[in-house]
């Protein structure tokens, strides 16, 4: 009888403990009133560029449960803010979806979306582009899904993005004025005074930093300081990379620097890399503040692809491999979090769709993981330190690439271009 009282308390203290170690920590438990303000420019909440499209084709949309593996993924990275760039498909919805499903499932799960709506001019992609006039049928409808989605999920979108590099002029193809820009921002901005949006919802544009007026003075209207006035924070969006080949001025190494080892050589480009966003995003902000205001500017859009057969590869620039990446990322990091800078690096995965037909374009290449969700170089420490473990994208586990053979991935990395530098210092 003793016996059988002792089994039973040895029994129900084994419940209690087995339960208490099932609770979460209260303290780590997410808050249900997060805000933009809350998230950007907090270092608690990095941020990443997201489209998980894996296939060679947008037609295929990722499900839900794909989705839920990637955003897997990013938690285990502290991703806590992810960018999406559209909502004319299913897949934001997905998206969405996915993401409140995690949060249901654990209270610590945290994951924000800065929601995008695609801004077309008339005639997008066609022979004859209008870019004086707006694609309006289709713009409309996009502000609208968009709207929609920030309704149903509003706990999730804690901010909107009107246009993806819709006013850069080098978009040849669908680029809009900024007058179209503003009119959307303008009724967003209605949609929150009139309680139709959370109060707390943040909206900007996303694009070139010459959009915002820190380059050319061809952008610098009235409907651009408009534009400025009326967004919440600017969304701005600096490609390094893409210049080593288009402005390649602060690209390269000295005939003086040529004599250090590749390393250092690769560590003093990418130092410059570093220095030219460095001033692209200070001439933004230097603008704004030029029209007497005074807003958050953060990084909507900056990476740097592993691979190029093209402009940026071995017959080009140089620029492209997995250990500059890595520099650039760690770079781009550690200056945005120090200053309290949120930045939405491009990107989280490759996505082979945007140049289907040349698997070796630049644009298939600026995830820190392969479409196969093998860990880039960037990542190899946290492969190393164990966060993936268990976590898989398809049916293969997180991995590190070239079967983490450092060697193996120096023998692909050439040494940046020797080069005059008149403003070298």
């Amino acid at each position: 009888m003793k016996f059988g009282v002792l089994f039973l308390l040895v029994a129900l203290y084994a419940c209690n403990e087995n339960q208490n170690m099932n609770q979460k920590d209260p303290s780590k438990e997410r808050s249900t009133d997060v805000t933009a303000k809350d998230i950007l420019g907090n270092p608690d909440y990095i941020a990443i560029s997201y489209s998980g499209y894996r296939l060679k084709s947008r037609e295929f949309h990722p499900t839900v449960e794909q989705v839920k593996e990637d955003m897997k993924i990013l938690a285990a990275m502290d991703i806590k803010v992810i960018r999406m760039y559209d909502v004319k498909s299913e897949y934001a919805s997905n998206v969405l979806q996915a993401i409140d499903e995690l949060m249901k499932d654990d209270s610590t799960f945290e994951m924000y979306v800065m929601l995008g709506a695609w801004i077309d001019c008339k005639n997008p992609r066609t022979q004859y582009p209008d870019h004086n006039s707006e694609d309006l049928v289709e713009n409309t409808k996009e502000i609208e899904r968009a709207i929609k989605l920030t309704k149903k999920y509003p706990h999730i979108v804690k901010v909107i993005a009107v246009g993806n590099e819709a006013m850069v002029k080098w978009a040849t193809g669908y680029y809009v004025q900024a007058n179209v820009i503003l009119k959307y921002v303008k009724q967003l901005q209605k949609e929150k005074a009139e309680g139709n949006l959370p109060k707390d919802l943040w909206i900007t544009s996303s694009d070139n930093f010459a959009s915002w007026g820190g380059g050319s003075p061809e952008y610098h209207t009235e409907d651009l300081t408009e534009l400025i006035n009326s967004v919440d924070f600017i969304s701005v969006h600096s490609y390094p990379m893409h210049d080593t080949h288009y402005n390649p001025d602060f690209w390269g190494v000295s005939e003086e620097e040529s004599q250090l080892s590749k390393k250092e050589m690769i560590d003093v480009a990418m130092q410059r890399a570093l220095d030219y966003i460095k001033n692209q995003y200070e001439a933004t902000k230097e603008y704004m503040v030029s029209l007497g205001v005074n807003k958050p500017v953060h990084i909507g859009e900056t990476g740097w692809a592993s691979f190029s057969n093209g402009f940026y590869g071995s017959n080009g620039s140089r620029a492209t491999d997995e250990y500059k990446e890595a520099i650039y990322h760690q770079k781009v990091r550690d200056w945005t979090n120090s200053e309290n800078i949120s930045c939405f690096y491009f990107e989280a995965f490759d996505e082979i769709w945007k140049d289907a037909k040349n698997p070796g374009g630049s644009e298939n290449h600026f995830g820190l993981f392969d479409v196969h969700g093998n860990a880039k170089y960037a990542l190899w420490d946290l492969v190393d330190a164990g966060v993936f473990k268990g976590l898989h994208r398809g049916n293969r586990p997180i991995q590190k690439t070239f079967n983490g053979d450092l060697d193996s991935l120096m023998n692909t990395v050439q040494s940046p271009p020797i080069k005059a530098f008149e403003l070298m210092e």
